[in-house]
């Protein structure tokens, strides 16, 4: 296969042809050891495309994965969640053949039909992140993981039977409900990245307020701010509720008030003329935040200046 070149798989059979994997023993779920996989230097480079649920977790990987349009280093124990028709692109940093480990859980969606994890999985924000953060898994979460997968696999590698969808689906669910609690731990001990993407927002929302974008486009949106992030609107008000308390919505309106109290201190423009300026239609609207936030109206703030 030329380097980075496409590779569409609509199927795990397809998938495990690739990677010179025996055929699936099951056609709608396989879990793979990482070992098994056959790596030439022709894979240098290689984009894919899977149509089914890709779960990942890595170990001695010198590569780099990019998701969306972020890579990730996988010097530590690491996973990643591929939602079903999402890009992934893997870069070898040698020409010598790859030893990683570790474990690959692939599930085509038509495993979960008539189960309710068939409409839940989507509520796992780790699989719709316009930019995938990785988890970073702690020793100890490394080895629940690693559990769950060897008995997936002791599952997967046993006949198939009327009992084989219910267990695997089951056992599917604990393995999501655990990653789960594990990124929102990541949200709290994952403090510099946090941190680093708050100054961001910060200073977003203050070239914003402090440009014309405010009078010409009114206020920035949640998902206007997480695309210039490179996140998704859930993702980010998740984040800053971990670190801050506040939702990105109250941010925004935060950064609003603070402007407010900067012109009606500091200029003798109305209410109404403030309004407009903030990207208010109609100033009753305007007024009527700023009393919530505040609890005073604009024309008693103004007024305590006197």
């Amino acid at each position: 296969m030329p380097n980075e070149s496409l590779c569409r798989n609509n199927t795990i059979a397809q998938y495990h042809q690739l990677v010179g994997l025996p055929k699936p023993q099951h056609p709608l779920i396989s879990v793979v050891r990482f070992e098994a996989m056959e790596r030439t230097a022709s894979h240098k480079v290689k984009s894919l495309v899977n149509n089914f649920y890709s779960i990942a977790l890595k170990r001695n990987f010198t590569g780099k994965l990019k998701y969306g349009q972020q890579p990730y280093d996988f010097d530590e124990g690491i996973m990643v969640f591929i939602a079903p028709g999402q890009m992934l692109t893997i870069e070898s940093e040698t020409n010598e053949p790859v030893n990683h480990s570790g474990w690959l859980l692939l599930v085509h969606p038509d495993l979960l039909w008539n189960t309710p994890l068939a409409k839940t999985i989507q509520q796992y924000e780790y699989f719709n992140y316009s930019v995938c953060e990785a988890l970073f898994l702690s020793e100890k979460e490394e080895t629940t993981i690693t559990n769950l997968m060897l008995t997936m696999e002791q599952e997967y590698q046993s006949n198939i039977d009327p009992f084989s969808q219910t267990i695997l689906v089951s056992q599917l669910e604990t393995l999501l409900a655990y990653a789960e609690r594990f990124y929102k731990r990541q949200f709290v001990t994952r403090k510099i990245t946090n941190h680093q993407i708050v100054s961001r927002l910060e200073v977003l929302l203050k070239d914003y307020f402090n440009g014309d974008e405010l009078l010409n486009r009114g206020l920035p949106t949640v998902g206007q701010l997480a695309e210039q992030l490179n996140l998704s609107p859930t993702y980010l008000s998740e984040l800053l509720k971990a670190v801050t308390g506040q939702t990105t919505q109250q941010h925004i309106h935060n950064k609003l008030i603070e402007k407010a109290k900067e012109k009606l201190s500091t200029t003798d423009l109305s209410v109404g003329e403030i309004a407009y300026c903030l990207g208010f239609e109609h100033p009753q609207s305007f007024s009527k935040l700023f009393k919530a936030k505040t609890m005073l109206s604009p024309v008693e703030f103004r007024q305590s200046f006197n």
